[in-house]
């Protein structure tokens, strides 16, 4: 198990590129399994999560090679539908393959997913959604057990948007039999992705960008060739890290679109951005002021950057709230960041916090992917040495981050941690 020993008190200065998006990349993979053939997605991010769906395709039967940030999935010979406990667990997002092999494969067998440590976050959606598409699902020894001889076209309504549910029902739908209609559809760039992806191969999806989502079925779809979108929530954590660090940053392939109420919110806590369609120069030389965010469902600030921000108030000229909406007991990092003299304090679902004069750097413990990233910020403007332990969590959704940021100025080292 690795750890990182971050030596805080260097400003980033410098360019860096943003990864191809992880949260895009996962079920574009598993959209491959509905059209028999070669898929070549590039700009694909070299982590562990795209990794371990990488081997549940293959489990699946799929050839899956990656070389330079280009995955090719040849997706002709699959033959099994299950996706087993022992790698679903690893991460939540594996679910993805049920609303694939369903429609393909007319079954699927998908264990109950695992993935990041906090709070509950069911798949009834999911399973909601493939009932109302004509599957008879039952869950049974730990397992989504769906079957359907043919699906059909229907209209399904969230009773709050799920960007998993509505990437999964899109999948299926896209080769069921009629119409079907997602209202209170998720948003994100994500689902736009897919939906692109999805038509790119022939089928017929409109009105993704929105909260009512059309997909007509087609009989077959075509394998293609896709290039996959930034990584939003990387580029708002760079930004963050930048501005926390008091450097001067040029962030590149990004999509400013995607992250404009992140910019918003680090303007308004006064820091100077110079933004074009893909790039973002931040310049920091003074503590952010304080600025109150609430997470709400894209475009609203993501809950993806609720720890981060927390860590860039944590040294800010006065007092911040940040309150969750959408998971409201993700607040794990908060006592990792007290170890480092943060000063907060927790009401229910949200986290008061107080700026302070410094961070000092402490012993402290990843507990998932966002809070070690907000725990890598804090250690990077604290005093002298962190050590964090349990960075296998910041693997699963940061390219090789240590490297980065040690481009910019950074000092952090991998290191071995002692069982």
């Amino acid at each position: 198990m690795d750890k990182f020993v971050i030596y805080g008190g260097s400003p980033l200065q410098g360019t860096a590129s943003i990864s191809g998006s992880k949260n895009a990349s996962l079920p574009l993979m598993a959209a491959a399994l509905l059209a028999p053939g070669i898929h070549r997605l590039q700009n694909v991010p070299s982590l562990r999560d795209v990794r371990t769906m990488a081997h549940l395709l293959r489990i699946i039967g799929a050839r899956v090679d990656f070389i330079d940030r280009t995955l090719t999935i040849d997706s002709r010979d699959c033959s099994f539908y299950e996706a087993p406990y022992e790698l679903v667990k690893t991460m939540r997002a594996s679910v993805y393959v049920l609303g694939p092999l369903l429609a393909r494969f007319g079954q699927a067998k998908v264990s109950l997913p695992g993935g990041c440590a906090w709070g509950p976050r069911p798949v009834d959606l999911h399973i909601m959604g493939m009932q109302r598409l004509g599957a008879e699902v039952e869950l049974e020894g730990g397992y989504i057990i769906a079957r359907a001889a043919k699906l059909r076209g229907a209209k399904i309504s969230f009773p709050t948007p799920s960007v998993g549910a509505t990437g999964n029902i899109m999948m299926a739908a896209a080769l069921a039999e009629g119409v079907t209609i997602i209202e209170n559809a998720a948003c994100e760039p994500e689902i736009v992705a897919l939906a692109q992806f999805i038509n790119d191969m022939g089928g017929r999806v409109s009105g993704a960008a929105t909260d009512r989502i059309e997909i007509e079925g087609v009989k077959e779809l075509s394998p293609i060739q896709f290039s996959n979108i930034p990584d939003r929530i990387e580029a708002g954590t760079f930004l963050c890290a930048a501005a926390l660090s008091g450097g001067d940053v040029t962030f590149e392939n990004l999509r400013t679109d995607h992250i404009g109420v992140v910019l918003n919110a680090l303007e308004s806590a006064g820091f100077v951005l110079d933004v074009t369609e893909t790039s973002v120069r931040i310049r920091s030389d003074r503590p952010a002021k304080p600025v109150d965010i609430k997470t709400a469902p894209y475009p609203g600030f993501p809950t993806d950057m609720q720890a981060q921000w927390i860590a860039l108030m944590s040294l800010s000229e006065g007092s911040a709230a940040i309150t969750d909406t959408i998971y409201t007991d993700r607040f794990t990092h908060v006592a990792e960041l007290r170890r480092l003299g943060a000063d907060i304090r927790l009401e229910g679902n949200m986290a008061l916090v107080r700026g302070v004069d410094h961070l000092q750097g402490a012993p402290v413990m990843s507990t998932d992917l966002r809070a070690s990233a907000s725990l890598i910020m804090a250690g990077m403007a604290a005093r002298g040495r962190t050590d964090l332990s349990r960075v296998y969590h910041i693997d699963r959704g940061y390219e090789q981050i240590e490297n980065k940021l040690n481009a910019l100025g950074a000092k952090i080292q991998r290191e071995d941690e002692p069982m």
